[in-house]
């Protein structure tokens, strides 16, 4: 689990670095999960993680504040959830969420990545079944037992504890989320995460050759480049 974490922290730093419209995709982000949970932080855990993570990637708060305005009018956009996954360049694995107010528009955009880069998109569950869908939450602490029992009297699924460099790392599956996040702060109080989101962790990672790699890269900065496009998780290590 850890190794794939890893691999992932990794790309997410290489993706992030390619993304030219970061502050639109967490603004539209934050509006979607205050529409849905309410605006209020402290009653939307989902929404709470989000703002740590988008004031830690030095989102404008203005960015922020005009998403929890437009979601707290009740106007605005109607977007969906979108999943699509494939096989990328080499046959390396990926999942790729949206956010859209045009299914129709966001698939074609979708498909032709794929296609630029001869690569195949597939049908639902193609590829996801081969990923851990995961909550992830990553804080300073050395006292993994003291952590584990804080989750089992919260009734929490624990799927992994990991204690390295005095940092504590907890996998649960994504459907626990609120429930792990409760349960570690009532045991521990306000809790600085470095990490604290849900993600698709691929069961096994790898590696593409030169030429791959290329078409890879390019083929995420083209998802990366699309409005649409919130996240896009892979398998190469």
């Amino acid at each position: 689990m850890g190794r794939a974490f890893q691999n992932r922290k990794e790309s997410m730093a290489k993706t992030a670095s390619a993304k030219t419209k970061v502050y639109s995709k967490y603004g539209r982000e934050i509006y979607v999960c205050a529409k849905a949970g309410g605006v209020d932080p402290s009653g939307n855990l989902s929404l709470r993680g989000l703002l740590e993570r988008a004031k830690k990637d030095q989102v404008p708060s203005h960015v922020i504040e005009k998403a929890l305005d437009k979601a707290k009018g009740g106007a605005g956009e109607d977007f969906a959830v979108a999943r699509y996954e494939g096989f990328g360049p080499g046959g390396c694995m990926v999942i790729i969420d949206c956010l859209t107010d045009n299914p129709n528009r966001t698939f074609g955009d979708v498909r032709g990545c794929f296609t630029k880069t001869k690569s195949k998109i597939g049908t639902q569950g193609s590829v996801s079944h081969l990923f851990d869908h995961t909550a992830i939450f990553v804080f300073r602490g050395h006292d993994e037992e003291a952590v584990l029992e804080a989750l089992l009297i919260g009734d929490v699924d624990v799927t992994d504890i990991e204690d390295e460099d005095d940092k504590i790392t907890v996998f649960v599956p994504h459907t626990e989320y609120a429930k792990a996040k409760q349960a570690l702060t009532d045991a521990f109080g306000e809790i600085d995460f470095d990490v604290d989101e849900i993600q698709f962790l691929p069961q096994t990672t790898t590696s593409l050759g030169e030429e791959d790699q290329q078409q890879f890269e390019r083929f995420l900065d083209m998802l990366n480049d699309l409005d649409d496009v919130q996240n896009v998780y892979h398998n190469v290590g």
